[in-house]
């Protein structure tokens, strides 16, 4: 099947979990946090694969309007005319239950107290401490 040519300036953008489609839109742009730091996509962007981090994707202009989705882990997939996100967590940020984010946050704290020497479980606790700052941040409206 051929694909068709998006000359518009316009990128697709397709933010996907293993459970549902959250967004299949045109963007202007879109900002990813990857696992080395913010990033952002244009229209004819040089191919690119990175690491999904967590924290908000924000897309800009296009069908998509303005809108914010959270993410944790997984990988993006950044092509001139399309964005790809594969995201093992997603959502609106309407959708996040402070509450429960409040305690991975605090899980994750206690974990990293009871790390040790034990670098996995030091590195599996910074990554849960990090996802639940960085949820709770996107429920606030507050994310960087």
């Amino acid at each position: 099947m051929a694909e068709t040519v998006n000359n518009s300036g316009l990128l697709t953008v397709r933010l996907v979990t293993p459970d549902r489609v959250l967004a299949d839109v045109t963007a202007e742009a879109v900002e990813l946090p990857s696992m080395s730091g913010y990033m952002e996509a244009l229209y004819g962007h040089a191919p690119l694969l990175a690491e999904l981090g967590a924290g908000e994707v924000r897309l800009h202009g296009g069908t998509s309007g303005d809108q914010k989705f959270f993410v944790a882990w997984g990988f993006v997939e950044v092509l001139p005319e399309r964005v790809t996100i594969l995201a093992e967590t997603a959502m609106h940020p309407n959708e996040i239950d402070k509450a429960e984010a409040q305690q991975e946050l605090q899980a994750g704290e206690k974990m990293w107290h009871e790390a040790g020497d034990n670098g996995e479980q030091y590195d599996a606790a910074n990554a849960l401490t990090r996802q639940a700052e960085e949820k709770l941040a996107s429920a606030e409206g507050r994310s960087t």
